[in-house]
């Protein structure tokens, strides 16, 4: 039997144990090949097991898992501003995106990317914020061509385990409504 590959993206406020077992295996995979969101070397099963069920428990966190042939293959968070943060508080973040390699080449990544934007417009945020390591080119080209506008350089954003630096790029995108940065008739921003 021949097909395309199933794949899915849904928020996951519960993890059964399948579900943990699939997400750590996800993840300890795109860690060793470089795409861990912040870890260099897996981590041991236990803390990585912590990390997960951690994350769907504290507030203002969102943790979307992309499915391929119903297996958890990548994962991503949606972070709200906290409730003090009234300055920022129309802009949300997505954070610690991966896929795994054996599940890339799909569209997984970029649909885990829209669900987490769809939501976020749900919950009425007007802009995304992002930031992913220059050496991750093909996120990189993911989230441009998604409309994410690059805005920053930082030049040591990252030390990766040969204790090498790497710059990092910081994005946003606008979801509803235009741009405060774009200029208007007239001259005014």
């Amino acid at each position: 039997m021949s097909g395309a590959a199933e794949t899915s993206v849904a928020i996951v406020g519960e993890l059964s144990g399948r579900d943990l077992d699939e997400l750590c295996d996800a993840a300890e995979a795109a860690i060793k090949e470089g795409g861990g969101f912040g870890w260099l070397t897996p981590p041991p099963r236990q803390v990585q097991e912590s990390y997960w069920k951690g994350v769907v428990l504290v507030p203002g966190r969102t943790l979307f898992v992309g499915r391929l042939d119903g297996v958890i293959a990548g994962s991503a968070q949606l972070f709200r501003p906290t409730r003090n943060n009234e300055a920022q508080a129309a802009a949300c973040t997505l954070k610690s995106a991966f896929v795994a390699p054996w599940a890339r080449s799909h569209g997984l990544a970029r649909m885990i990317a829209e669900a987490v934007e769809a939501t976020a417009v749900a919950e009425g945020f007007g802009m995304i914020n992002l930031d992913v390591r220059e050496t991750q080119g093909a996120a990189i080209a993911m989230y441009e061509s998604l409309g994410y506008m690059h805005w920053g350089t930082h030049p040591l954003y990252a030390r990766l385990a040969d204790g090498t630096w790497v710059p990092g790029r910081y994005y946003y995108k606008i979801l509803v409504g235009e741009s405060p940065m774009v200029a208007r008739p007239g001259g005014g921003r």
